[in-house]
Parts: C-alpha cells; structure tokens; sequence
C-alpha cells in the first residue's frame, strides 16, 4: 500500500511512520509537510535514505501539489494541523487555514480525481468539549470550547459532509491525549521533563485538577493502523486507554521519576476556557475491531522521561523560550 502522510514531520504522524515501516517492508509512505510549529526535520531524518520513504516540503492547502501526489497513493492519513490549544487563543489563524482549508483541498482533491482513496482523518477527543461524568460515544454532539477545537469540528464536519453527499471512503478518529517521543516541548509533558531538567519553575494552570486521558503514541499508532485496514467507511472511531488523570498528577509523578523536589510546581493563571475533564468511551474500536493498549501508564511515561533525558540534542534547538513558556496564551 502506498500512503499519503500529511504533517508527517510531528509528533503522532512521525511516530506513525516509523511504526509502519518497521512493521511492514512492503509499504510506500509519502510524507507532505510544510515543516510549521511542532515539525522537525530530525524527527525522521534516519529514514531519507530508505526507497519506502518520500519527503516532500509543501502544504496542504496547495492544490495542485496536492492532486500530483494523491492521484498516486492508496490512503491518505491526514495527521497535519496546528494542535496547540494555547496558541489558538493568542492567534487562530494559521489554526482555521490549517486545520480547515487544509482538510477541505485534501477532500475537494480527492473528489475531482475520483479516486476511491482511503481517506483518515485524524481529529480529537477536544472536540467533545468537557464532561463532567461519564465518557462521550461517537455519535455524541459536539461542542468545542476553543478555536483549536473548533477547527478540527469543522473539519470533521466537513469529512461527514464529503463522505455522506459523494460515497467516499472517509474515517475519522477521535483519540484522547498523546505523550511519547519527539513530541513538541510545548506540550505538558515534555515541557515537564525540559523545564525540570533545566531546574525551571513547573508552571500549573489554576489547580491542576484538570484530567485528561493519556495514551502512549504507539499505542494510538497501533489503532490508526488497524483502522486502515479493517475500518468501515463512515464510521467515527473513538481511541482512548483509560488513564484519567490531573495535570497536578501528572506533573508530580515525572518529577518522581527524575527524582526532583516539588518545590519546583508553580501555581499559574488558568488559561481562558479551560475544559475541566475530557473522556471517551473506545467500546466500540475494541468491539469491532478488537484493539486495546498494550502499553501501561507507568511503563509508557518511564520510557518517555528517559527518551527527553537521553535525547538533549534533540530538543534542545527547538526548546525556546517560546516553546518552554508558562503562560503561552499570553503571547500575540
């Protein structure tokens, strides 16, 4: 099979390309990126010189770079978008061109070519809004809370619309949140390890007793892989582990696991429209198609505290002040 990757220079879209191609030789992957915030070229940098892996620099939003490299490829697995909540509610933007335009030109391509591609749409568990008790289905409404998630709404929306009016061969998921390696230093945990690392104040939105559910990448990786190949066209598909857990929770166990001193959490102005807790019900994934997460909570943010400790030269280019700040909201 020959796979169109979208945003395959992030987090979760590396990670995904890595997965299959180790598990699967006979693969072809072409990887689209316009190298943004949260890209890094060394995230595959490893694999260049591999036949099965194609780099090409652009953006999806392009529609003639588009349509020369679909009309070519089996599926196209859209991981592209700008991702960070914090940073949509500086400036949404580059979030609505990304996030919208760029899954509209994906869809409109593939619809003028005809070409019954496998098309997955990756999208959130944000998109939900928040639940105080029990955990959201697929077929529950959505209700975004920010401009980040409502980007990915809309671009869902439009997936339903494209699959429903033209009979394409359309699957969204919707996964909880990830953590692993090569993840972006201004995501919670690895902005954990960094700041520690460097004996930086923790920074804690409001009381930390947000919860959210964490799953390690390649767990969501294995799912994404099974659903491309035995997931039903139309369907939504829900991908969560089970570990519900509190910022406050999260950031005291890392710094357990790096032996430092409390101390070093440092309360901070809450970030405007925080959602209080997000939860999805993935009864239906493991139902259907019989996936469940292999890896522990435990086992998995061990693995990733010692990935960031071993890896400075990694994050170090790309842990700006910027990246590293404690209230990014803030920033224009």
């Amino acid at each position: 099979m020959r796979t169109l990757i979208t945003g395959g220079l992030g987090f979760i879209g590396s990670n995904f390309i890595r997965h299959t191609l180790s598990r699967h030789s006979e693969s072809e992957i072409i990887n689209i990126d316009k190298i943004g915030i949260g890209a890094n070229l060394e995230n595959l940098s490893d694999l260049e010189k591999r036949k099965e892996y194609r780099f090409i620099k652009g953006d999806i939003s392009d529609s003639k770079l588009v349509q020369g490299i679909i009309k070519n490829v089996d599926a196209v697995i859209n991981f592209a978008a700008e991702t960070h909540v914090d940073r949509s509610i500086a400036n949404s933007t580059t979030f609505i061109q990304s996030n919208i335009v760029g899954t509209f030109t994906l869809l409109e391509t593939e619809r003028k070519l005809n070409k019954q591609v496998r098309h997955i749409q990756i999208s959130t568990d944000e998109t939900y809004g928040d639940i105080r008790q029990g955990s959201f289905k697929e077929e529950d409404r959505l209700k975004p809370s920010n401009p980040y998630s409502a980007s990915k709404a809309a671009a869902d929306m439009l997936c339903q619309a494209y699959q429903r009016t033209y009979g394409m061969d359309i699957i969204i998921t919707r996964c909880t949140n990830n953590f692993g390696s090569y993840q972006f230093p201004e995501k919670l945990i690895p902005k954990t390890i960094i700041r520690t690392q460097k004996q930086l104040p923790i920074p804690i939105y409001g009381s930390g007793e947000n919860v959210r559910d964490w799953i390690y990448v390649l767990d969501h990786c294995e799912a994404l892989e099974l659903i491309l190949r035995e997931g039903k066209p139309g369907e939504i598909y829900n991908i969560s582990s089970g570990n519900e857990l509190s910022t406050i929770e999260v950031v005291k166990k890392i710094l357990g696991m790096l032996d430092k001193s409390e101390d070093l959490i440092a309360f901070v102005e809450d970030r405007p429209g925080h959602d209080l807790r997000y939860s999805l019900d993935s009864s239906k994934i493991r139902k259907e198609l019989g996936w469940e997460p292999r890896h522990t909570f435990k086992s998995a943010l061990e693995k990733t505290v010692e990935w960031y400790v071993k890896n400075e030269r990694w994050w170090k280019p790309i842990a700006t002040e910027e990246a590293l700040h404690p209230t990014p909201w803030k920033m224009s």
